[in-house]
């Protein structure tokens, strides 16, 4: 009985000196959801070869799939140091991974865990990035990044502006350097983008986001405080299951939200 005292302490006292970050269950990290589709391979290269391995976020790639299976957790760990892992049921979300969505499933986040559910529009072009974007903006603490790159139809833009009304930041790839521009063009047209860049510059500024947030004073259980302010709806369900529609409508703070992560706003393409 001591022995097993001894080791329930010791196993409490390293949970509390662990960081926050590597915690299983904490979500107050950031979480950067790419999504694509047609041409966006291209783009997720660009991008990761231009991060670092350590910093400290988690990065989703959710390109909408429904019948062939994916293969970019077998070719996206050539240009990255990050491990890169296949979303499976209740896997723990880990910073400084990167995470890819299976196809023909939509993805939900709740207790620091993915849940994959059977696909909620098995017809026309899939929804699966702005299903997600959703269950973030319910169910998770940290902060949060939607990116949109190359790829056909509009996935994704209709949960831009919630992501907004959370304090996040949303970035579209500039058309010009996409493969296939619907998919960044819909989404500036949302009205709910704050950047438009190319993969390498939407990485400079994702290293930004990341350090900013890394600075932001804690409270007392760790948690970082956010000067912009991110309000969850008093109505979400992260029981795992799909989530109802976020709100519409756009944030009009989108400087002080890209100003508390240190970027500079200019709502111009670079």
């Amino acid at each position: 009985m001591d022995q097993a005292r001894q080791a329930l302490a010791t196993a409490a006292a390293r949970s509390r000196a662990m960081p926050a970050t590597t915690r299983p269950h904490d979500k107050d990290f950031p979480i950067v959801c790419v999504g694509g589709s047609a041409g966006g391979l291209d783009a997720y290269i660009r991008l990761l070869k231009n991060l670092p391995p350590d910093m400290g976020v988690a990065l989703v790639i959710v390109n909408h799939m429904r019948s062939l299976p994916t293969q970019l957790h077998a070719i996206l760990p050539q240009f990255t140091s990050m491990p890169v892992e296949l979303i499976t049921e209740h896997l723990v979300i880990e910073p400084d991974h990167v995470f890819i969505i299976p196809e023909n499933r939509d993805l939900h986040v709740a207790d620091g865990d993915f849940h994959l559910a059977p696909i909620s529009k098995p017809r026309g072009w899939p929804d699966v990035i702005t299903v997600f974007l959703r269950s973030l903006t319910r169910c998770w603490d940290g902060k949060l990044v939607a990116v949109i790159v190359s790829g056909y139809d509009g996935d994704g833009a209709a949960a831009l502006c919630g992501i907004q009304q959370v304090g996040g930041i949303t970035i579209a790839q500039q058309p010009a350097t996409a493969r296939q521009p619907d998919m960044p063009r819909t989404a500036i047209a949302s009205g709910c983008i704050d950047l438009v860049l190319s993969p390498e510059n939407i990485a400079r500024e994702l290293v930004r986001i990341a350090r900013a947030d890394a600075a932001l004073p804690r409270d007392a259980t760790g948690k970082p405080i956010d000067n912009a302010g991110q309000q969850r709806p008093a109505d979400h369900d992260c029981s795992g299951g799909a989530t109802r529609a976020a709100g519409t409508g756009t944030d009009s703070s989108a400087a002080s939200r890209v100003a508390s992560s240190s970027a500079t706003f200019t709502g111009l393409v670079r």
